[in-house]
């Protein structure tokens, strides 16, 4: 899945809802805070992952992302890589 990069607007105060609204996604609102929201749709906080910026604004995080929800048992496991989501098999 190729993932979108989504930038907060000025005086933007919902910024995180529309990542967690928009599967796929991923953004900063500060530059060091990233959060992502999976192919599956779950919300993710990956700051305490390498997050590597390219020329084009997509993004690379290291190591891969597991993403796990225990009241209703869902979970994503795999890489953003160059802003394309590929899941572990």
């Amino acid at each position: 899945m190729i993932g979108k990069r989504l930038y907060r607007e000025d005086g933007e105060e919902n910024f995180l809802n529309r990542i967690f609204n928009t599967h796929g996604s991923y953004g900063t609102a500060n530059g060091k805070d990233w959060f992502c929201s999976t192919p599956n749709g779950l919300f993710g906080n990956i700051s305490n992952h390498s997050v590597t910026e390219h020329e084009d604004g997509t993004i690379t995080v290291s190591p891969s992302i597991l993403v796990s929800q225990s009241h209703n048992n869902l979970s994503w496991h795999g890489w953003l890589e160059k802003g394309i989501w590929r899941e572990c098999s």
